[in-house]
């Protein structure tokens, strides 16, 4: 498939501004040195963003920027799988340092997140299953559509999204759902779809790279339309650590201007998805 792609700027200091903490600096930092550990959050089951593979072992993309973070900072890399919704309300209290799992900066998860940079960007698209009549986006209103618990993809559904990051392009509602069903992930929205036309559910929306990817894994579906929006995904951590904030974003603004984040996106997509989209 062809991604036509539309061109915005993300300033890097609207990150930096989002991730503004005042209190215990060093703290995140001075634990993960001491300890020679990043602790990272991400989903073991969204691939090619992340996964366990055949070797039971975490891969994929945002799998391999955690990696890449962890040796630039000079330390082990160990990964956990909380929800996304414990991720997204804040407060880790050390249970682990960062997450790298495409994560939206707003404003609203900046009341109790950091975001120290943005390291690639992703259009969100409508899947439908294969054998459904719609042709349009706007067929599936009044219909049941599906998509992650306390993400972006469900907070568009319930017209309800607000990116605040600067260039990022307008949008419109073009689904008025009869009915939302939320996942804990994208893959058991998928997996709910590949069932049948409105089996479970009639479409879902979700990140346009992890839909190809169920797609050419076999998975029944098709996208339906144009992306619905577009989002930069950024690096998080909990509030408290401007050290810390600071030291991320350098390592990740050196990982794009060497070109690693280049090949990593390469590598999992197939496209540099790492650089404004167009």
């Amino acid at each position: 498939m062809k991604l036509n792609r539309r061109i915005f700027t993300f300033a890097t200091g609207v990150a930096l501004a989002l991730s503004a903490s005042v209190s215990f600096a060093g703290e995140a930092m001075d634990r993960v040195m001491s300890s020679g550990t990043l602790k990272v959050a991400t989903d073991a089951n969204w691939a090619p963003q992340s996964f366990l593979n055949d070797e039971n072992k975490m891969d994929g993309f945002d799998v391999d920027v955690a990696r890449e973070v962890a040796k630039r900072l000079g330390v082990e890399v160990e990964f956990v799988t909380p929800s996304w919704d414990i991720i997204t309300a804040g407060n880790w209290n050390g249970r682990w340092d960062l997450s790298v799992g495409s994560m939206t900066p707003t404003k609203s998860r900046a009341e109790v997140l950091s975001f120290p940079e943005v390291y690639y960007y992703t259009p969100a698209s409508v899947a439908v299953h294969k054998d459904s009549a719609a042709q349009s986006v706007s067929d599936l209103d009044g219909k049941n559509v599906g998509a992650s618990t306390a993400s972006t993809f469900d907070l568009y559904l319930r017209k309800d999204l607000t990116i605040d990051a600067e260039g990022t392009p307008a949008f419109d509602y073009k689904i008025t759902p009869g009915a939302i069903k939320s996942y804990k992930d994208g893959t058991a929205a998928m997996d709910d779809l590949r069932l049948g036309d409105g089996v479970r559910i009639d479409g879902m929306v979700g990140s346009l790279p992890a839909i190809l990817a169920g797609i050419e894994n076999n998975y029944p579906l098709r996208v339906l339309g144009d992306p619905v929006f577009y989002e930069p995904l950024s690096l998080a951590i909990d509030k408290g650590d401007t050290e810390f904030n600071d030291k991320l974003a350098g390592i990740v603004q050196e990982m794009r201007a060497d070109g690693t984040l280049k090949t990593l996106s390469e590598k999992w997509y197939g496209i540099d998805y790492t650089t404004a989209i167009e």
